[in-house]
């Protein structure tokens, strides 16, 4: 067989750039076939079929003799070859087996001529020149010694130069002749075909390279079909070597930085990927995750309506040490002698008497600085770029501050006495705690309204829901008796507690309560708002053998009476620096505040006594 250059397809034992190994005889099987030689594996175009390869097994690998066609371009994949422009073979195969990262078995379906290759060892090393050199020359890319060809392989017969030169000189003018009357060329004429007629014209090719292969003595067993036709992908598992490494040193590039994206980009240049999946197949391979709500991620929080009332409805006051002065005139056991008198001169002698001594209710509180501290690491504000995380970061340190300041102004923050970060009440006197001068303690007894209501046979009409809100109705109605605050009253109370008395029914399933509007007017209360903060609070009342355990269920409160100062600076503000040493920048939001309730009796603290007996 005339060739016009040769070189190893691929070598054996060298580890290609896709980790997987040739070993020896893996292709042995198609000793003597004669398969395409194409350009960049582009085997689905007939215009980049440049020829054909004639297949050697040999012990160090597949060497193949390959011989261009007479077309353009064929001729131009020659001299590309001759000058040394390219010198890489790549092989595609199909029917792959392996033994791990081995590859034992396979069928070669064509072989390419590549810009690089990943066999290290598949290069052309023999070019022969036709006409001028009749030896050729050789370059040697895999370490062994130069040989020279005379262009023949041994077990063809040789066909001269010049006697082929004028065979192909002959076949290109009879097929001139066919297309001069109609002053057309075969490309024109190829153009002109409909794909069923281009689908013929690729079947006889194949079959004429099919009787050429016929010509080596040996029958091949492994090649049947066309490879003009969509049947090479018939293999679940096709390897092409120069593919691979082109899609890698993609993306290795910094401009594309991935391999999913890689693959995009050569996929949209090559209809089939020669590793056998199409473009189509990328989002399966490479699925992509899509925020359900792009943006910041959602923040899952506890109950915050009750924290924004309570943060708008406190009494702000530009001072931050609050000082509480009250006359208490009441004379509630009437030994104080505050009332009139009547002036009898014949009892007296005419003297008036001065009435008794009032009561001056006093107190202080001083602030106390309330902080909130984080930093981020700003290696990450640079790296998020879909929302500012630095805002989104601010934004949670001030919700949980209000929430702090919040749950401190109304129940104390929960801290030991003697921990260093507690909120002390001489600064911020919760109303929870307060002393019961301002804030009215009224126990709830559920049994003693369930003694009451059973007494009535109310059991046979009505449920165990209904008791227990009947038993904070009456406990919060009479508590308003000693209520001495200055405005309407709104009620704080455990989201288990408003659903408890929502759920009031009577026997026949009919609800007492239709919704919380009307709950609030059965509690003659503005507004009821749930705090699920206030969830199994308790606190400690007396000491010694008589210590109460007081369940907290609700706090009854106008905010106005209840009064916050800050002076200028005091309020909340907002610092940020960075850490040169740790690259992280840290922020701050901080207020310097006293707060306390102001009025006595303005506030009502709703309790159910827990009290374990021995």
């Amino acid at each position: 067989m005339e060739y016009d250059f040769c070189g190893w397809a691929t070598k054996n034992d060298l580890r290609c750039s896709d980790g997987r190994t040739i070993r020896r005889d893996a292709f042995a099987a198609q000793d003597g076939t004669v398969v395409p030689l194409c350009w960049g594996h582009k085997h689905d175009d007939v215009f980049h079929v440049l020829g054909h390869a004639l297949l050697k097994n040999e012990p160090g690998g597949v060497r193949c003799y390959c011989k261009f066609n007479n077309t353009e371009q064929g001729q131009a994949a020659r001299e590309v070859v001759k000058n040394k422009d390219v010198n890489s073979l790549s092989i595609y195969a199909g029917g792959l087996k392996h033994n791990g990262a081995d590859v034992i078995h396979g069928k070669i379906v064509e072989v390419s001529l590549v810009l690089a290759g990943a066999n290290p060892g598949a290069k052309i090393d023999d070019v022969v020149v036709h006409g001028d050199i009749v030896d050729g020359e050789g370059i040697i890319y895999t370490g062994e010694s130069i040989e020279y060809h005379d262009g023949t392989v041994s077990d063809e017969p040789v066909v001269a130069h010049e006697e082929s030169k004028k065979e192909e000189e002959s076949k290109v003018a009879e097929e001139t002749k066919t297309t001069k009357d109609s002053g057309k060329t075969l490309q024109d004429v190829v153009d002109t075909m409909n794909e069923e007629q281009k689908t013929a014209m690729a079947a006889l090719i194949g079959l004429a390279l099919e009787e050429q292969a016929g010509k080596t003595g040996k029958e091949d067993e492994e090649m049947k079909h066309n490879f003009f036709e969509d049947d090479v992908q018939e293999y679940d598992n096709v390897l092409s070597h120069a593919d691979e490494e082109e899609i890698i040193k993609m993306a290795k590039n910094s401009s594309i930085g991935s391999l999913k994206t890689a693959l995009e980009i050569y996929a949209s240049n090559n209809d089939m990927l020669a590793h056998g999946f199409s473009s189509e197949d990328l989002d399966s391979l490479f699925p992509e995750y899509k925020d359900v709500k792009p943006g910041a991620p959602e923040l899952i929080t506890r109950d915050q309506g009750w924290v924004t009332a309570v943060m708008n409805g406190v009494h702000k006051t530009p001072i931050s040490r609050i000082r509480t002065r009250q006359m208490d005139i009441r004379d509630l056991n009437g030994d104080q002698d505050l009332n009139g008198r009547g002036y009898n001169r014949s009892k007296r002698s005419g003297e008036k008497v001065n009435m008794g001594n009032a009561k001056l209710l006093s107190r202080t509180h001083d602030p106390q600085t309330v902080y909130i501290k984080d930093s981020l690491h700003r290696d990450d504000i640079i790296d998020i770029t879909d929302f500012d995380v630095v805002q989104y970061e601010y934004g949670i340190m001030r919700m949980l501050l209000n929430e702090s300041l919040a749950t401190a102004f109304m129940i104390g923050d929960g801290k030991e006495d003697a921990d260093p970060d507690k909120i002390h009440a001489e600064h911020i006197r919760d109303i929870w705690h307060d002393d019961d001068l301002y804030t009215i303690h009224q126990d709830v007894d559920i049994e003693a309204m369930r003694e009451e209501l059973q007494g009535s046979n109310t059991s046979a009409n009505f449920g165990e829901n209904y008791i227990y809100a009947e038993s904070i109705i009456q406990s919060a109605l009479y508590a308003r008796e000693r209520y001495k605050g200055s405005g309407q009253l709104d009620f704080y109370c455990t989201p288990h507690l408003l659903n408890v008395m929502l759920l009031a029914r009577d026997l026949n399933g009919r609800r007492i309560y239709s919704d919380k509007s009307d709950l609030a007017k059965a509690l003659n209360v503005k507004q009821i708002y749930t705090a699920e903060q206030f969830e199994n609070k308790t606190r400690i009342e007396g000491t010694g053998l008589g210590a109460k355990t007081k369940k907290l269920l609700g706090i009854f409160v106008d905010l106005d009476d209840y009064h916050v100062g800050a002076t200028k600076g005091g309020e909340i503000s907002r610092f940020s620096d960075f850490d040169i040493d740790f690259n992280r920048e840290k922020y701050l939001l901080e207020t310097r505040l006293s707060a306390a309730n102001t009025r006595i009796y303005s506030a009502i603290a709703l309790e159910e006594d827990v009290t374990s007996n021995p």
